[in-house]
């Protein structure tokens, strides 16, 4: 298998774990503590660390892989905000409730106006679960709302169109695509620093063949040293001639000829 593709199915190995990273740290999100997803995500962070740093074939690789797993971190913040509408968009009944009682929102924070609403059936039974919550006088008591339910009773009713998690979907996508983007360049840069280094390294072989052709060639009637540009197809004339100085040897009387003359 050429290096080429090796690279091209390199790139994307990672990209497919770093979609699966973001994936699993969600899942993980809603289970685990913040005690083990941090050590996880420096986990995570070094390993890309070290796969971007391999494909991009310089350190480069480093500034990638904290990119990358920014917008992962960016993505999975994201798609946990939305959890909770996915989750009730998914389960969630239409319910047509009465508003029983308010009170302003003990977990409020900046926003003095947040208030929580009780909400029953129209039978008189309260909806299970927390209290609907909106902004102050958005709701009298006694005046009836459509609310959108969890029937297991886990998370807060939201007015149905409040529940839908559209747009954070589409952070979500945009920011695993950044990341496989990332994934996508370094690995492009890897090919170019690859294939420079390459090329460095068969003019570098090239010129001292040429070297050594200089040093040990025999010269001729007139003192002229003869090579054949062919043989160094990568070494420019002005390169050649410079390598021929060096050597105490002196351009030819024709321009651009690659015969020397000790």
């Amino acid at each position: 298998m050429s290096r080429g593709r090796l690279r091209i199915l390199s790139a994307i190995g990672i990209g497919c774990y770093a979609l699966a990273a973001i994936v699993g740290f969600f899942v993980l999100a809603d289970h685990r503590g913040h005690g083990l997803l941090v050590p996880l995500w420096i986990a995570h962070g070094v390993l890309l660390a070290v796969l971007l740093t391999k494909l991009c074939a310089d350190q480069t690789g480093l500034s990638a892989a904290l990119l990358v797993v920014g917008a992962s971190l960016a993505a999975v913040y994201i798609a946990d905000l939305a959890r909770d509408d996915l989750t009730l968009e998914r389960r969630g009944e239409r319910i047509t409730a009465t508003v029983v009682r308010d009170w302003p929102a003990p977990d409020r924070g900046r926003e003095a106006d947040t208030y929580d609403y009780a909400l029953a059936r129209r039978d008189g039974t309260r909806l299970p679960g927390p209290s609907l919550q909106a902004a102050s006088g958005s709701f009298a008591v006694g005046q009836t709302v459509t609310v959108l339910a969890d029937p297991e009773g886990v998370l807060r009713p939201r007015l149905p169109g409040d529940a839908d998690a559209t747009g954070d979907v589409l952070g979500v996508g945009a920011c695993a695509l950044i990341a496989l983007g990332l994934v996508a360049a370094t690995g492009r840069r890897g090919a170019t620093v690859a294939r420079r280094r390459e090329e460095r390294a068969r003019v570098e072989e090239q010129e001292h063949t040429l070297r050594e052709a200089l040093r040990t060639a025999s010269a001729d009637d007139h003192g002229i040293v003869e090579v054949h540009p062919a043989h160094y197809p990568d070494v420019p004339h002005r390169r050649a001639a410079g390598i021929a100085g060096e050597l105490g040897l002196e351009p030819a009387d024709e321009p651009g000829s690659w015969r020397f003359r000790r």
